[in-house]
């Protein structure tokens, strides 16, 4: 029995249900929509001990039950149904679904990366897609909400990537870049034994600049007219900058702590977020 959009979304605790909780009930719903299909979409590679073949496999099923939602509404899967139905109502683009899964694809066949720029690549797929998809729920008046999704979703999924170093690594996968980490003298084998030393500590904060320059590059890519209709993207930012602080706190000790951002300082920042723009603006 499928799970709806609602249970999938509040399950997760993740900081996008904490974001969108404050939303509007239309606006709400429709999130959850979109948010579940991405959470089924990244479960497909990273759930189960299936062979990369059989979840390739799976993915290219997805695509083609997205396909059958969007043209014919007879998906199996009702979540896609559904979410063919938010897709017309908001007149949201398909390509960032699509291009989504081709993120996902990457996962499977790409386990390292050589440069930033190679790196960028697959967090626009991952990520700056799902922010090209929301923004069209929450509404804009200047194209260059455009350019602050893409530029916070590379924001948010470098933010992850250094959270979640020690997890992908045992998963095989090391997303920072290759060069970078020739750069630095820290080796693939330092990472898969865990090592914290000084080198790691320098990669992880070069890595973080990065993130702090996109995170800047995003704030000024959204136009002050367009801010509270965008609360929910804002308060995304703000928890995964809090994380990002959090992360420098620590001296990026990724390897003996889980370094996260509560659930009461999500939904407080949450709050924070909506207040200012809902009583200031």
């Amino acid at each position: 029995m499928e799970e709806n959009s609602k249970q999938i979304a509040k399950k997760s605790k993740s900081s996008f249900y904490y974001a969108f909780s404050l939303l509007s009930a239309p606006k709400r719903e429709a999130m959850n929509t979109v948010y579940a299909f991405c959470r089924k979409t990244d479960d497909i590679v990273d759930e189960g001990t299936d062979s990369d073949d059989l979840k390739y496999e799976r993915l290219r099923k997805w695509r083609v039950e997205l396909e059958r939602a969007l043209v014919h509404s007879t998906s199996e899967y009702n979540l896609l149904n559904r979410l063919g139905e938010i897709i017309k109502q908001f007149n949201i683009p398909i390509e960032p679904f699509f291009d989504l899964i081709h993120g996902m694809e990457m996962d499977l066949r790409q386990k390292r990366y050589f440069s930033f720029d190679d790196l960028s690549k697959y967090c626009y797929y991952a990520a700056s897609t799902v922010g090209l998809m929301c923004i069209e729920i929450f509404g804009y008046k200047n194209k260059s909400a455009r350019d602050y999704a893409i530029n916070l979703g590379l924001a948010l999924q470098l933010t992850n990537i250094l959270r979640d170093v020690k997890t992908d690594a045992n998963n095989g996968r090391i997303y920072l870049p290759q060069e970078d980490l020739r750069k630095f003298g820290y080796s693939e084998n330092d990472l898969f034994n865990d090592t914290y030393n000084e080198q790691f500590v320098s990669l992880m904060k070069y890595e973080a600049e990065r993130a702090k320059e996109l995170f800047n590059k995003a704030d000024s890519s959204l136009a002050f007219e367009d801010k509270p209709s965008m609360f929910a993207a804002r308060a995304m930012e703000h928890i995964y900058s809090k994380l990002l602080i959090k992360l420098e706190e620590e001296n990026f000790d990724v390897f003996s702590k889980k370094i996260r951002v509560g659930k009461l300082e999500k939904a407080a920042i949450s709050v924070g977020v909506w207040a200012k723009y809902s009583l200031v603006y």
